[in-house]
């Protein structure tokens, strides 16, 4: 899969150190995964929430953070949409 935005994984992980595990082997994953359907992302990441419009919330370190992303099955291409703290997360508009 081709994952757009990591520069605000980057970012990020330069704000919360402590999710930087995490979000570096989820990169590598999601680089050597091929994901067809929300379904192989569950299988994974049984935590991830499926949302409409192909997006996939994804908790970080036990829910601490979350990761907003859009997948393009058919273009194997992950969007990174937003990150946030868990407090942040409730805010967002998804």
């Amino acid at each position: 899969m081709k994952v757009v935005g990591v520069k605000k994984i980057k970012e990020f992980i330069l704000k919360h150190a402590d999710s930087k595990n995490w979000l570096t082997s989820w990169l590598a994953e999601v680089r050597d995964g091929e994901w067809e359907h929300p379904n192989d992302v569950k299988l994974r990441y049984s935590s991830a929430s499926i949302l409409s419009d192909n997006r996939l919330i994804f908790n970080i370190k036990g829910n601490k953070y979350r990761m907003e992303v859009q997948v393009a099955y058919k273009n194997k291409v992950v969007v990174i949409k937003q990150l946030g703290t868990h407090a942040e997360y409730v805010r967002w508009d998804t």
